[in-house]
């Protein structure tokens, strides 16, 4: 399950609204990952329902 979506998503019902593969779900949701963009993570928000939100302090 992704963590922090609605009702508990699986990562193949994401990776399916996302358009991606299995394998490149995960990579995106690799806290790991610097290569990640701000559309990539937006895209993944609006996936699941939510909306991407950055704030610089």
């Amino acid at each position: 399950m992704v963590e922090g979506t609605e009702k508990g998503i699986n990562k193949v019902e994401m990776a399916k609204r996302l358009q991606t593969s299995r394998s490149q779900l995960d990579r995106l949701l690799d806290p790991e990952n610097e290569n990640i963009t701000l559309a990539a993570l937006s895209r993944a928000a609006q996936a699941v329902g939510r909306t991407l939100h950055l704030e610089l302090r």
